[in-house]
């Protein structure tokens, strides 16, 4: 509001008065001169006006009612009367104008956020869908671009503050940031739907982002972990060489780490983070279990010294045993075992040389090589032991089927029988896949029992065919069982 208006909306409207003027001041202004003085008591007499004064008055009359009446009728305090059009046109103009900047505002913002979106996206995603996303936000961009500069160009081309505005430049003004304002509003809404197409990508690399500082974090736990395990490890009086060694290798991926994801990518920075994490954890678990490690390996060196000095025992009573199969049986019975002494005694000696660098491998705190080193040993011990046992065993056998061999006749036809019975269960005749295995293995057992007869049988031969028909037995019932279901 101008001073004038101002002025005008302070004084009061008044009815118009052919003699206002000698009872009133003229100007409004003159409102503002304050109270009039104190009329006296007694009324002064006034010298009548002359006849010069009275035409001049007359003649002033129509002037002074030009100078009062826009006055009196503006009475309300309101801009004046003859700009009403001008006034209207001005407020729709304005309003367009805030209109106009509310959907800049709105747009910019959603913008910004999208921008935002992309970055995530593109900060996880390197595929053909996330680079087409890129290209379709620059296309978008430049239709924001080009709206922005539709509005902006509208506001700067018209002062809608101006006290002296036409109404057709108001209602230019009007149409101009209304179209501004539909445009901008057009591009918001193809933003919408861009935005809303983003859901799968946006999604899928949040979901990787917020994995990515707690699988930073765990790497970073893990090495720390892994230094202390392995300095606890150290105190104790254990080196360690081959564990420091892994962790220092980690040592660049930390690095690497430390460094971002914006400069190695979120999918690379995540695979490093859990290939850290469980390399550490790796080296930790070693680290923690070393002294039980070394415990165990001085255990079985000693463990296993005892045992090759019992084989050594045991291999020598293996030529009496030899010596009686000779005697008493034919050398099919025998003969596979001849080298067992000699096999068994540098089984024995190589088991004990094993045994002295495995000794020195543990006091250089070569752990690797002094495990593998027993592992040697235990297994020319274990062959040892089978060889010593299997001469015994054979003399057990074949003088329990000598005594008694009916005994291993009727082990055998009996499962011949139990699975004839089970190929035909349900059945009235039998299935050739099953019955010819089973018939073979009935001629097979004749022909081992008619081995028998004569003066020297061959009893490991009879053992061994006997224990074969056994064996074709098992796999036709297990054969059965299968296409039955389990039965």
């Amino acid at each position: 509001m101008t001073a004038r208006e101002r002025d005008v909306t302070a004084t009061p409207s008044q009815p118009y008065s052919p003699f206002a003027g000698a009872a009133r001041p003229a100007h409004p202004l003159a409102a503002r001169r304050g109270p009039s003085p104190k009329r006296p008591e007694r009324p002064v007499r006034r010298p009548r006006p002359s006849a010069a004064r009275d035409v001049l008055t007359l003649v002033a009359l129509p002037l002074f009612a030009a100078l009062v009446l826009p006055a009196a009728f503006a009475g309300g305090g309101t801009r004046r009367w003859f700009g009403g059009r001008s006034e209207g046109q001005r407020a729709e103009a304005q309003a367009a104008k805030d209109a106009a900047a509310a959907a800049f505002y709105e747009l910019d913002t959603a913008q910004r956020d999208l921008r935002i979106s992309i970055e995530t996206i593109t900060a996880v995603d390197d595929s053909p869908a996330a680079r087409r996303v890129v290209s379709d936000f620059e296309a978008l961009g430049r239709r924001i671009d080009e709206a922005s500069q539709k509005y902006i160009t509208a506001v700067d081309a018209h002062d809608l503050d101006r006290d002296e505005l036409e109404a057709s430049v108001a209602a230019r003004a009007r149409g101009e940031l209304v179209a501004a304002k539909d445009e901008l509003g057009r591009v918001k809404a193809d933003l919408d739907r861009f935005e809303q197409s983003l859901g799968p990508l946006l999604g899928k690399a949040e979901t990787q982002l917020a994995r990515l500082a707690p699988a930073v974090e765990r790497a970073r736990q893990a090495l720390l972990a892994a230094s202390n395990a392995l300095d606890s490890v150290r105190q104790s009086g254990l080196k360690a060489d081959d564990l420091a060694a892994r962790l220092a290798a980690l040592g660049p991926e930390l690095t690497k780490l430390n460094r971002g994801a914006g400069q190695h990518g979120v999918p690379e920075t995540l695979e490093r983070a859990e290939r850290v994490s469980r390399e550490a954890a790796a080296v930790r678990s070693e680290a923690e279990r070393l002294p039980e490690r070394a415990a165990e390996i001085d255990h079985r060196l000693v463990s296993l010294r005892t045992r090759a000095q019992a084989l050594t025992t045991r291999s020598g009573q293996v030529e009496p045993v030899l010596s009686e199969l000779r005697r008493r049986f034919t050398a099919e019975c025998w003969q596979d075992l001849q080298h067992v002494p000699e096999q068994a005694a540098e089984n024995v000696r190589q088991a004990e040389a094993k045994l002295k660098e495995a000794r020195t491998a543990r006091e250089a705190q070569r752990w690797p090589d002094a495990a593998s080193l027993l592992a040697t040993v235990r297994a020319l011990l274990n062959s040892t032991d089978e060889a010593v046992s299997a001469a015994g065993d054979r003399l057990r056998r074949l003088n329990a089927v000598q005594k008694d061999p009916q005994q291993e006749i009727d082990r055998t036809r009996f499962a011949i029988r139990d699975a004839q019975r089970l190929a035909m269960a349900g059945r009235t005749t039998p299935d050739p896949r099953q019955a010819g295995p089973l018939d073979d293995s009935v001629a097979r057992l004749d022909r081992a029992v008619a081995t028998l007869e004569g003066r020297h049988p061959d009893y490991w031969h009879f053992l061994t065919e006997t224990e074969a028909v056994r064996q074709t037995v098992a796999r036709v019932v297990a054969q059965i069982r299968e296409e039955r279901g389990g039965v």
